[in-house]
């Protein structure tokens, strides 16, 4: 997941260093609850807990205003505190702040969690910020319980009719930094699955500065996209419209934009039962 802060790297910074040298200027990167992994069904844990509340979500489609090129790929900027998650393996409430997306040069390398080895094309994040506890994003993604993201899977098959709403425009934030304010409202609800069953466990930020504060739920049932939709995604630039007309060094286009899975270590990875 990525999560616009001062803390972060550059898009150029993360480029030229690489996932596999963040610790040196970001410690929490070698931490023992790092994000993405790869859930290994067979060690999945049964949680009866986590049917004592539903997962539920509230989202407003008119607070997503705009649309933001991070020069790592593309963020829907969320306003207002009436979009929230609740329930399932989280204490307190969530207010969705943002939504993301991952993707890889092809379409079994997208994803940044693997299911048994396998990767999807893609991997949608839902980022959520906890007001019960914390005054403000920064705050939270660097506390214990601070963000909850709600990641989902994609795979390659027929258009998807939401995200269209986003790649249709993206040409619009062709380059880092540009923004655009969506033309068509986009509901985060549309991108759940239809089927609700998911896996759970305590890990990170999935770029730096990697603090170990995020509840992950990931769904289980993927959706589809196109990969048409998909290429729109790789046609983003992760250089400024001003490097490219100075004719400095630009590191191109967002071809793929994901960390390495992470070792679980003594983590637990819980599911509701059947």
């Amino acid at each position: 997941m990525s999560f616009s802060s001062p803390l972060t790297l550059t898009s150029g910074e993360r480029r030229k260093q690489g996932p596999n040298t963040w610790l040196k200027a970001f410690p929490h990167a070698a931490g023992k609850m790092q994000s993405p992994v790869d859930i290994k069904t067979s060690l999945v844990v049964q949680d009866p807990q986590l049917l004592q509340r539903s997962l539920s979500w509230t989202y407003v489609p008119k607070n997503c205003k705009s649309l933001l090129n991070t020069g790592e790929g593309w963020k829907v900027i969320v306003e207002g505190q009436d979009s929230c998650l609740t329930g399932g393996p989280l204490e307190h409430s969530y207010q969705l702040v943002q939504f993301h997306c991952h993707w890889g040069k092809c379409c079994n390398s997208g994803s940044e969690h693997t299911v048994d080895g396998k990767g999807y094309a893609g991997e949608l994040h839902l980022v959520h910020w906890n007001v019960d506890l914390y005054n403000s994003v920064e705050e939270a993604l660097a506390s214990p319980k601070g963000v909850a993201v709600i990641g989902i899977f994609f795979q390659v098959g027929k258009h998807n009719e939401e995200l269209m709403k986003i790649t249709d425009v993206l040409h619009d934030i062709a380059n880092k930094g540009n923004e655009c304010t969506l033309p068509r409202v986009v509901d985060p609800a549309a991108f759940i699955p239809e089927v609700h069953d998911y896996w759970t466990y305590e890990g990170s930020l999935t770029t730096p500065p990697c603090h170990e504060s995020v509840t992950w739920v990931i769904f289980k049932k993927p959706i589809e996209v196109s990969e048409e939709q998909l290429e729109k995604c790789r046609s983003l630039f992760s250089s400024t419209i001003k490097a490219i007309v100075n004719g400095e060094p630009v590191p191109g286009k967002v071809t793929q934009n994901v960390r390495p899975t992470q070792p679980l270590n003594d983590r637990t990875i819980r599911e509701a039962p059947y």
